[in-house]
């Protein structure tokens, strides 16, 4: 066993991938446990009322920021990841990616702005939402589609676990009082945009990127290319948010607890899961033989979290102290739907993706999508909380399932690439 450990670590692509594996692993351990440490104390001090403020704030600056990203942290990290090794190609590349992500910050800030001021209720609470508006800048200043592309996570990670650990002990420096609560969102936009300057210092000292003007032909060629992916990326997050939506006004509050309770143990696989997709992104598209390794590696891993998390399920709901009736029945359809993801992540991702059949995904991902926002009103009026958990997983399955079909009915195809 040992022998075979230090053959396996000679490697450096393994050494790579098992590097960037703890990596993310550690900075998604931390980005769980400190919202864990320090909600409990912000609920105490602020109050849920007030919190609720931060949140929906939070939420409408989440929709511009896939906006703002325009699907780079896929193919900028896919396009890095082939000319990490040629400079010409890495300035392009990144003169793209800041000059379309400035053209929609400019666009998503002045969109925000109209939407608070025209909106009474926004309105009267406009000081958190302009205060959460440089989460956007932050976002669209940190180079993670850099650091994912020439495989070095752990600038990802030590910037990201330094953004959370100055939130939460500033959290607990400065928030004393009710009133407070405008400071919560000015922390954080003040930590991510941190993180963004020194992410492009780090791009423009140590790797030596320069920026060059670009041609409006260039701007719009770009913005064309990478539409497939942006609306691949941006359209399953409708679906998904308006299950929870729609379970709150038809249903009640406390089912909207239950299911986000029960949803975030899913959520935890789906991370992990992701994690590995996104640690074999880059290794894929330099190396298209790596694939079918990753395909079995991806189902057995996703079988064994599956059947772990139902068989742990009682400790589980007696940490999150869940006593619903239909709590199991919740969980098991919701584990179904992991498969799906992973479905997708195998065979849309990282392999459509990276032989740039954009398009093909983005259609894949539409039809799924549909399906969920029509089914979801229906489901949820007949089934409730049970149904929000069926259209969640059922839309998961049409996607990853519609891109497994896709696989094997062109296999062939690509065998010659």
């Amino acid at each position: 066993m040992k022998n075979k450990l230090k053959s396996l670590l000679k490697n450096k692509d393994n050494r790579t991938l098992i590097e960037n594996f703890f990596s993310l692993s550690a900075l998604q351990v931390v980005g769980l446990i400190l919202p864990l440490i320090t909600l409990p104390y912000v609920l105490r001090v602020v109050g849920f009322s007030n919190y609720g403020i931060i949140v929906l704030a939070a939420s409408l600056i989440a929709y511009f920021q896939s906006v703002t990203d325009f699907s780079f942290k896929i193919t900028a990290t896919r396009d890095v990841a082939i000319f990490k090794h040629n400079q010409k190609k890495l300035n392009l590349i990144y003169s793209k990616v800041i000059t379309i992500k400035a053209i929609f910050l400019l666009l998503s800030y002045l969109l925000i702005t109209v939407i608070v001021l025209v909106y009474p209720p926004f309105r009267e609470e406009m000081l958190v939402f302009f205060l959460s508006m440089p989460l956007l800048l932050g976002y669209a200043l940190f180079p993670e589609w850099f650091f994912q592309g020439i495989e070095k996570m752990k600038y990802i990670t030590f910037l990201n676990i330094g953004i959370k650990v100055f939130f939460t002990v500033c959290v607990f420096i400065f928030l004393k009082q009710k009133e407070d609560y405008w400071i919560y969102p000015f922390l954080q936009s003040a930590g991510f945009v941190g993180a963004g300057l020194v992410g492009q210092i780090i791009l423009l000292r140590k790797y030596k990127l320069k920026f060059v003007f670009l041609k409006k032909r260039q701007i719009r060629n770009t913005i064309q290319e990478n539409i497939p992916v942006f609306v691949n990326q941006f359209v399953p997050t409708l679906y998904n948010n308006t299950t929870t939506f729609l379970l709150g006004i038809l249903t009640t509050t406390n089912l909207v607890g239950i299911y986000d309770a029960i949803k975030r143990i899913i959520d935890l696989a789906v991370k992990v899961i992701n994690i590995l997709s996104r640690v074999f992104f880059p290794l894929i598209n330099r190396k298209k033989n790596v694939f079918e390794n990753y395909r079995k590696l991806i189902l057995i891993f996703t079988s064994i979290l599956s059947i772990g998390i139902l068989l742990i399920h009682p400790y589980l709901f007696w940490y999150l102290n869940i006593d619903y009736p239909d709590a199991l029945l919740i969980l098991i359809i919701l584990v179904v739907g992991i498969i799906g993801f992973s479905l997708y992540d195998i065979f849309g991702l990282n392999y459509f993706i990276v032989k740039r059949n954009d398009k093909l995904v983005m259609k894949n991902t539409i039809r799924a999508s549909l399906i969920g926002l029509v089914l979801v009103f229906p489901l949820i009026s007949f089934f409730g909380i049970i149904g929000a958990a069926i259209n969640l997983s059922f839309s998961r399955l049409i996607m990853g399932g519609g891109m497994w079909f896709k696989y094997f009915k062109m296999k062939k195809i690509y065998e010659h690439d």
